[in-house]
């Protein structure tokens, strides 16, 4: 079996959290391919190293003074070391760092040495062979993932290696200079180097034990998602809920090697599994409630517009022309509503009325401004009665007005409009509904 461990920045932000890390990848000796981020915060006062190096960068690269903010970020470093009881010194890579600083290598080049330096001191620390992402890890001349190249070349360096550590966050160019993933950065590496070796399970260790069923800062301790799908994750992601970024699902999900969210600091804790589909009966009818507020809707009436072949194409047609993206559409036989993000189409609002009514001359148009709106999701609501029934049912009891519902074909979510006052209060009625109620 073969297993690709990803620590975070808050697992490996010290000597402490570098020992839970080694005690985790030695515990399962099918954890061979390990990626590290760069050392996070450890306090919440505290800098991370990815951001002392870009100020260290700014500072050297336009000739002002930086030696302080080098010595600072080395110390971290060797806090580390010392804590490890390690013999290891950085001193070279210190110096070609600074050198490169001066000559001015670009901002992703500082960026990446958080996890190049923190990489080395683990392969040190583990004993396994360390191998330069720079090396492995392809982008184009514009800075596009190669990924059919990077897949190729990792999968063949890493063939006839039994333990490796790769950093994480970044690769490299055609002309050798270090380009860092725009996003997910640590996260997209794991990934692909689990497609590359062909991985059992994607480990993903960071500071929380996998995903919440809720925002906790909405709901007191909401109980964790035991098991998601990636479709139910997308639904979630794209509803505001702070998952994992699609660039760093896609590779495992494109090779069906399960994701699993685990915490460093609670180790026995299950975590979240992420697969592309499961039989497993899932816990509750729904598996998360995301959501964001900030929203707007245009109301469209007019007499037989059901008959009016193109009426919708009109009507979005404007939209468009002042690229203005919408988030749901949900319509009768004479009306339809459109919702749009508030701070997109305030600055176009009145062009975009005119601009209706040139189209499709309604009979009556009007906005409603300051909503939000949730979604629903689950894959156990397909076989569960009366899911939509008792959203209303939790939202009348909190005397919430409800503005919208729209649910999909694929019964995997429904989206719920209210006010942005009423936001938290939906969210927590309709948690208490179906969570509380159940456990």
């Amino acid at each position: 079996m073969k297993k690709v461990v990803k620590f975070g920045g808050s697992s490996l932000a010290s000597a402490k959290q570098f020992k839970k890390a080694g005690e985790i990848i030695r515990a399962d000796k099918a954890r061979r391919y390990v990626v590290p981020s760069a050392p996070g915060k450890r306090s919440k006062t505290d800098e991370k190293v990815t951001d002392m190096l870009y100020a260290c960068y700014d500072a050297a690269s336009t000739g002002a003074g930086y030696g302080k903010l080098l010595s600072k970020i080395k110390e971290r470093f060797e806090q580390i070391i010392d804590g490890l009881d390690l013999n290891l010194n950085l001193d070279f890579e210190f110096k070609t760092i600074e050198e490169n600083f001066i000559a001015k290598a670009g901002r992703d080049y500082a960026a990446s040495r958080g996890e190049y330096l923190n990489s080395l001191i683990m392969s040190h620390y583990l004993g396994f062979e360390f191998v330069d992402a720079a090396e492995v890890i392809f982008f184009d001349e514009n800075g596009a993932f190669l990924a059919d190249k990077t897949n190729r070349e990792l999968a063949q360096r890493l063939e006839h290696l039994e333990r490796a550590v790769i950093p994480g966050f970044y690769g490299s160019k055609p002309d050798g200079s270090i380009k860092t993933f725009s996003r997910g950065g640590s996260d997209v590496t794991g990934s692909i180097v689990s497609r590359a070796i062909h991985a059992d399970l994607y480990e993903n260790w960071t500071d929380v034990s996998g995903f919440l069923v809720t925002d906790p800062h909405l709901v007191e301790n909401p109980v964790p998602i035991e098991t998601i799908t990636y479709r139910e994750l997308r639904e979630l992601a794209y509803m505001g809920a702070s998952v994992l970024h699609e660039d760093a699902i896609f590779p495992v999900r494109k090779e069906g090697i399960p994701i699993n969210i685990r915490n460093t600091n609670k180790p026995d804790d299950p975590g979240t599994l992420i697969v592309e589909s499961t039989c497993r009966k899932p816990k509750y009818v729904i598996t998360g409630i995301a959501g964001k507020k900030g929203f707007c809707s245009i109301n469209i009436e007019k007499a037989m517009m059901n008959s009016e072949i193109g009426f919708g194409r009109k009507v979005l047609d404007v939209f468009e022309r002042y690229g203005i993206s919408f988030e749901h559409m949900p319509s009768g036989i004479d009306t339809m509503t459109i919702f749009v993000h508030q701070s997109e189409f305030e600055e176009y609002e009145q062009s975009v009325i005119a601009g209706i009514h040139r189209a499709v001359q309604p009979d009556f148009l009007d906005l409603e401004s300051d909503l939000a709106l949730i979604a629903v999701v689950g894959r156990g609501m397909k076989s569960a009665r009366g899911t939509a029934g008792r959203i209303f049912s939790a939202l009348a009891h909190a005397r919430i007005n409800v503005k919208m519902i729209d649910q999909g074909s694929s019964e995997l979510n429904i989206i719920i409009g209210v006010k942005n006052d009423d936001f938290e209060p939906a969210i927590k009625a309709i948690y208490d509904i179906f969570i509380l109620s159940e456990i």
